[in-house]
């Protein structure tokens, strides 16, 4: 019997067997199995986390959670599956592992106008990502773009990075504008799914930047009060 990878991840046993040692907090690539059947995975425990003075509150696997559950809830449907689980060591984010596309140059995608960054732009722009590199971008060899490492959203005060600027004060086309208002409509479905993992001041800046978006009708454009792309853009 064929067991659906969500079920996997969440219920399966976890092996790690590497490290990327290029992420500023514990970063381990595992395979969950259940039943025979295994799924690789990235896993991020809580006790791997180095603390930053400007997210106080919560655990960055918790924001990862969230930022799935957001992809999920939206539509958006950006971030790979990632649930909140124990593991070899300790309670983390296990998020599946996407491989990507070798034939896409994502440097080269980055700088694009492809029609799929928009989405990105869009749910960067409303969960606050202070940390939107061309590495987290994950084009699949299905031809699907997902986007990772959403450890450091939904702050409550302005901080959006991003190296996506192609279309910055550009109009949101009538399809957006349409699926922003929707996202409103229904919002407090959102705040009650992710009410343990984010503060409800975050919760309630993550409202406000949708009825901006809509109010302004077009793609954010820099803030010459912080930098607006991360460090290194890579």
């Amino acid at each position: 019997m064929v067991i659906d990878v969500k079920t996997i991840i969440a219920q399966g046993d976890l092996e790690v067997s590497g490290r990327l040692v290029d992420a500023s907090n514990a970063t381990l690539f595992a395979t969950a199995s259940l039943e025979g059947q295994g799924v690789n995975v990235i896993y991020k425990p809580i006790a791997g986390e180095r603390p930053l003075w400007d997210f106080p509150d919560g655990t960055l696997a918790g924001r990862e959670v969230a930022a799935y559950l957001f992809s999920h809830w939206s539509g958006f449907n950006i971030v790979p599956f990632t649930t909140f689980r124990d593991g070899p060591y300790g309670p983390g984010a296990v998020q599946e592992w996407i491989t990507v596309d070798p034939d896409v140059d994502v440097i080269e995608l980055a700088q694009s106008f492809d029609t799929r960054l928009r989405n990105i732009v869009i749910f960067d722009a409303v969960i606050n990502n202070t940390d939107r590199k061309i590495g987290h971008l994950l084009p699949s060899t299905d031809g699907h773009l997902f986007g990772c490492d959403h450890g450091v959203s939904f702050h409550e005060e302005d901080k959006l990075r991003t190296v996506l600027w192609q279309w910055e004060g550009e109009s949101l086309s009538e399809t957006e504008i349409s699926h922003l208002r929707v996202m409103l409509e229904k919002f407090k479905e959102f705040e009650e799914m992710s009410s343990e993992l984010l503060t409800a001041r975050e919760l309630s800046a993550t409202h406000n930047r949708i009825e901006m978006l809509l109010k302004e009708a077009a793609f954010p454009s820099p803030s010459d009060q912080w930098p607006a792309i991360p460090w290194p853009p890579i």
